[in-house]
């Protein structure tokens, strides 16, 4: 066994079939099912069930994968986790949410390139639910996300700041009262695959408020551009950084039952990227503590060297 047929191992899960994967690790398509082979003939086990077409892993080698991930990241690591400050180098994946990707994240991401040049992050932009399962399947070492009702016990759970929800509406909009507001405007939806969106839905039922849907978006910016519009109103988290260039628009508190947004760092909790995320967080909280990129004419530092 070597690591190098280990990643083969991780590669043909991820892609799927045998060809996805010898593309993925640079290598042949026979080469790909002759290290399959030589583990299946090292462990005494059947990694994958080849009564299909295209051969599947079987229980054991699912399980089996999720071993060799941590075995991998253990090796890639392996210098960089006992050398302190100077292991702060490498390629971090992280997962980080639409809402957080036009201020908090670039802000934060400068400092800790200002900080730390060596590393390199790969950023990739999705809801809460689905950078959990990224973070489940190894393809992710930490991600932004709002936190679940429950964190799962093999990851860790770092706060980051807490957003309350607040109404969104044009400057054309003249009522100062949530509820009159609500049930005479249409409404514009976050998508009911983000974790704030059944946070909203709770509270509007709560509140017995109902509403007329008019549309349902991804991100706060297609929304506050559609309310800018005066095309309806929103419910949506008060931002923790105020992006460049906001748009005009009217920020209408929902009261002191608001419900509340907690953003937080997750990451795997066995990761040997300790030292790495230590820093991400500590950037990100200055961040939120800095709340807004300074102003061109100040010439303002960034929170890397507080």
């Amino acid at each position: 066994m070597s690591i190098r047929m280990l990643k083969t191992l991780i590669a043909v899960e991820e892609n799927g079939t045998f060809s996805a994967a010898a593309d993925a690790v640079f290598v042949t398509h026979a080469a790909v099912s002759q290290q399959m082979k030589a583990l299946e003939a090292e462990w005494g086990v059947a990694l994958f069930d080849r009564s299909r077409r295209t051969p599947k892993l079987t229980p054991i080698g699912r399980a089996l994968v999720a071993r060799a991930r941590e075995v991998v990241g253990a090796y890639d690591n392996l210098v960089p986790s006992v050398l302190g400050d100077e292991g702060l180098r490498g390629h971090l994946s992280l997962g980080v949410l639409p809402t957080c990707m036009t201020g908090l994240v670039p802000y934060a991401m400068a400092a800790l390139k200002s900080a730390i040049p060596d590393l390199h992050i790969g950023v990739h932009p999705a809801q809460t639910n689905e950078h959990l399962i990224e973070l489940e399947r190894g393809r992710l070492d930490a991600a932004i996300v709002s936190k679940p009702h429950v964190v799962p016990a093999n990851l860790t759970w770092s706060p980051i700041a807490e957003e309350k929800m607040e109404l969104l509406v044009s400057e054309q909009v003249t009522s100062d009262d949530p509820l009159e507001i609500l049930a005479t405007n249409p409404f514009i939806r976050f998508s009911r695959r983000a974790v704030v969106s059944a946070m909203i839905e709770n509270w509007l039922q709560k509140k017995n408020i109902v509403v007329r849907d008019a549309m349902e978006l991804e991100n706060l910016e297609s929304i506050s551009g559609m309310v800018h519009a005066n095309l309806g109103v929103s419910i949506v988290p008060s931002r923790c950084f105020e992006p460049p260039n906001p748009l005009p628009l009217r920020h209408i508190p929902l009261g002191d039952d608001a419900p509340v947004r907690k953003l937080g760092l997750m990451a795997q909790a066995n990761t040997v990227k300790v030292r790495v995320l230590q820093e991400v967080h500590r950037q990100l909280v200055l961040a939120v503590k800095a709340g807004r990129f300074p102003d061109k004419d100040t010439g303002s530092d960034r929170g890397g060297s507080a």
